[in-house]
């Protein structure tokens, strides 16, 4: 009669081992690949909205999104600077759906990117004589100061060169 050949005690341990090795050195690999990930998507989603800014105060008199009917007198809202990225404008920024007769300009945007790190869309909008806060407090997506056309991610963190994301 043949024996049946089994693996040994030694075997089994030695195969275990050779296991959590290798999941010790992936595993990190794969989550620093996640946080390269986002912070691509953090750097293009953010070109994008500067970009918008951009050719919108160009279209626009020279004024950012975000102020009501293109009054840069007025205080910005978060509600107008959507309405004025994903509809259209006509050129002193009052918004209507596409197509609309007299509105040539826009939309910009399908909708305003979601910060890849906290995944909020939202966006804080700094009143004309205000500062940028000091940092980022992850409670909005974005942080806009119209006056200035500058716009920053609202996250905590910095990438793996140490600069801080709320500096991109």
């Amino acid at each position: 009669m043949k024996r049946a050949r089994a693996f040994t005690l030694v075997e089994i341990l030695v195969v275990v081992v050779l296991l959590g090795v290798l999941a010790a050195i992936v595993v990190p690999a794969i989550g620093r690949s996640g946080t390269a990930a986002r912070e691509s998507t953090l750097a293009s989603d953010l070109s994008l909205l500067r970009r918008f800014i951009l050719i919108y105060k160009s279209q626009h008199l020279e004024i950012a999104p975000g102020y009501p009917t293109g009054n840069p007198g007025g205080p910005p809202t978060e509600a107008d600077f959507k309405r004025q990225a994903t509809l259209s404008s006509n050129d002193v920024g009052e918004t209507r759906p596409r197509g609309t007769p007299g509105f040539d300009y826009g939309p910009y945007l399908s909708m305003v990117p979601a910060n890849p790190f906290n995944g909020l869309a939202t966006i804080e909008m700094i009143a004309n004589g205000q500062a940028f806060p000091a940092a980022a407090n992850d409670s909005h997506g974005w942080v806009c100061k119209p006056e200035t056309g500058e716009i920053r991610p609202d996250n905590a963190g910095a990438d793996v060169s140490g600069t801080a994301y709320y500096d991109y």
